[in-house]
């Protein structure tokens, strides 16, 4: 048995959810819960799971668990129930509210039960928010997983007028269509092109969306290769990017290009995107450089100015997000002509002509 997390967890709305997706918001209890007997554990979303605690808003205390068998259930929980659960990606996150991963569970893509329990949870409905905000938890709860064949949702316990009124509003909702998919889910897979990229991926948030229209399979082989292609990767780009925008020989832009190359942080004015800017600006030799439409990026202001960027980005810490941020900005920079780096890419980098995504 490991213990992934002990501690008090604030919750808004009387929720908090697991997702293998990291949608930071999760599903809401109509579609989590459609179809099922209990209403505490909504299930019914693939990869998600939708956590009722029955707190208006405040902080409860929450024990997360990973078993390589069933646990034995313990006497002193009022409210159990049980569902079944398979990852969508390689990392689950157990997230509150707007706020983040809470903590991280490793479960591999695979058939697993999770068991949720709850005691104290009356008292904590009856709850007053402005006292709860100063006392201790108002309620207490497990969360266990354990792999485990697919099965129904199951009441183990109920004891509360709360868990029962959650219960009886679960039982009510109409059954999902069998193969039928959420609207949540087809939003997010025609977001990223009709296949979901890993949880990695989509961390990295508007620069990995962003390069989806344009090159959609570059997406998975980037994620595929290893740290050192990544780095690589990213260095390339950057200095491709501010290399076809006519700035990489500039002394300031060449000194952030030669620290990043020798992996040292990048020295002033690079620390502060509002003095790079101001740089930019005010450089007299970037300011002179007159619009033509035929000397591609060099000739159009704007996409030079776009340019920039890919070298923040290449120094990202994380090697995924620094490649595929200086990816998208060299992509931007290049405009309509952004096929021809894609392809310069697949030339430096031959490898990412055929890698499979890790998961």
């Amino acid at each position: 048995m490991r213990t992934l997390y002990c501690g008090e967890l604030p919750v808004v709305r009387g929720r908090f959810h697991v997702d293998s997706r990291r949608d930071p918001y999760g599903p809401g209890p109509s579609e989590a819960c459609a179809g099922q007997s209990n209403g505490l554990c909504g299930a019914a979303v693939p990869g998600c799971l939708l956590l009722d605690t029955g707190v208006p808003s405040g902080r409860i205390a929450l024990t997360v668990e990973v078993h390589r068998a069933p646990p034995p259930l313990d006497d002193g929980w009022e409210e159990v129930v049980e569902a079944s659960f398979r990852p969508l990606s390689a990392s689950t996150a157990v997230l509150h509210c707007d706020r983040g991963a809470l903590c991280e569970v490793d479960l591999p893509a695979a058939d697993h039960r999770v068991r949720y329990c709850g005691r104290g949870m009356d008292r904590a409905t009856a709850a007053d928010p402005r006292a709860a905000a100063s006392a201790g938890p108002v309620g207490h709860y497990l969360l266990q997983f354990w792999p485990a064949p697919p099965a129904g949702d199951l009441v183990v316990r109920q004891t509360s007028r709360s868990a029962r009124d959650r219960h009886r509003y679960a039982r009510a909702l109409p059954a999902p269509r069998p193969g039928a998919r959420t609207e949540r889910e087809r939003a997010e897979l025609r977001s990223w092109g009709g296949r979901l990229p890993s949880r990695r991926v989509r961390d990295v948030g508007a620069d990995a969306r962003g390069l989806v229209p344009l090159d959609r399979d570059l997406l998975d082989a980037v994620d595929a290769a290893g740290p050192r292609t990544q780095r690589s990767l990213a260095r390339w780009a950057a200095r491709h990017a501010l290399a076809e925008a006519g700035l990489a020989d500039l002394d300031w832009i060449a000194a952030g290009l030669a620290a990043l190359d020798r992996g040292e942080p990048l020295p002033a004015p690079f620390h502060d995107p509002c003095l790079v800017w101001e740089r930019f600006f005010a450089d007299d030799r970037i300011a002179a450089a007159s619009p033509d439409a035929s000397a591609g990026c060099r000739g159009n202001p704007l996409r030079r100015t776009l340019a920039v960027p890919a070298l923040r980005a290449a120094a990202d810490p994380d090697p995924l997000r620094a490649a595929l941020g200086a990816v998208f900005a060299a992509a931007v920079a290049h405009g309509p002509d952004c096929q021809e780096l894609f392809a310069a890419v697949r030339r430096r980098f031959p490898g990412l002509g055929h890698a499979a995504p890790r998961g």
